[in-house]
């Protein structure tokens, strides 16, 4: 019988660890080609946009989607998993701590790869459920850090989240001096200046997937080395933050930085590739409680 499984049962099932070894080992499949990715599929509702992102993995056994529609009243997220060796409905997962976990999960192996080993500060732009996944995920996978800096433009907002989460506020151009600097915002126009990037910085942009939309200004560009995504094809289609950018390489395919004072760049627009493999995961620990 197929499973339903609610934002309850995720928040038990996937924790970010969890998470973010179902990521890593999508990514392992997504460089054998053993996965096919089709971009996202967008249609307007009134008010909000109806998404579809399809995936096919061969070797995790599942063929599905991730959906969502994103509406003033709220979004609703799901997953849905169907067994390619049964042909049968797997299960629906509700997804919308999915997708944070899964987002901060591929955030924290980028990290991990291109991050300098002595990255010892976080700056985070936001103070959404996304900032504070990614202050998780990233405070685990670099036992260096010691400083998480935030800023986000409501002052209430600022101060609730760093009470929360043990981050102090900071103004923007000390968030952007990090080691290492994420953006998780909804902002359409640049919050990250280059000016403010140090020599060695890594720069992790999740906000801003249309083309109408920037998170970092030019500058980040002019400055980043090494500039890397999920997928190149989808970025061309939504991410606005590299329109221009000659030279961009997949996550997959990156092991380490080059040189410890090239300034970096991973942007992610989010693959159904990881939201499948996190469901799968969310799937084979309840099924493994019967």
């Amino acid at each position: 019988m197929p499973l339903y499984l609610t934002e309850d049962d995720v928040a038990e099932l996937l924790p970010p660890a969890a998470a973010r070894v179902a990521v890593e080992a999508s990514l392992g499949r997504i460089a054998r080609g053993a996965v096919d990715n089709p971009t996202r599929v967008r249609s307007e509702l009134p008010g909000g946009v109806f998404a579809v992102m399809p995936c096919v993995d061969r070797e995790l056994g599942y063929a599905g989607l991730k959906t969502y529609a994103w509406l003033p009243g709220g979004t609703p997220f799901l997953v849905v998993l169907f067994s390619i060796e049964r042909a049968e409905l797997e299960a629906v997962v509700e997804a919308d701590l999915l997708g944070q976990r899964r987002t901060a999960a591929a955030s924290a192996i980028a990290a991990q790869r291109l991050a300098r080993r002595d990255a010892s500060t976080l700056g985070v732009f936001g103070c959404g459920r996304q900032a504070a996944s990614h202050v998780v995920a990233l405070r685990d996978a670099l036992p260096a850090v010691n400083r998480v800096l935030v800023h986000c433009r409501d002052a209430e907002r600022l101060a609730a989240f760093c009470a929360a989460h043990d981050c102090e506020p900071a103004a923007p151009a000390d968030v952007g001096a990090c080691d290492v600097v994420v953006t998780a915002t909804t902002a359409t126009r640049p919050v990250l200046h280059g000016e403010w990037l140090q020599p060695g910085a890594t720069v992790i942009a999740i906000g801003a997937n249309d083309l109408g939309s920037r998170e970092l200004d030019d500058e980040v560009l002019a400055r980043a080395a090494f500039v890397c995504t999920d997928s190149v094809e989808q970025a061309r289609q939504e991410a606005g933050d590299l329109a221009g950018v000659a030279v961009i390489h997949e996550l997959h395919d990156v092991d380490a930085r080059a040189r410890d004072d090239d300034i970096v760049l991973f942007k992610s627009n989010g693959l159904a590739a990881w939201d499948l493999a996190a469901a799968a995961a969310v799937v084979t620990a309840r099924r493994a409680r019967r």
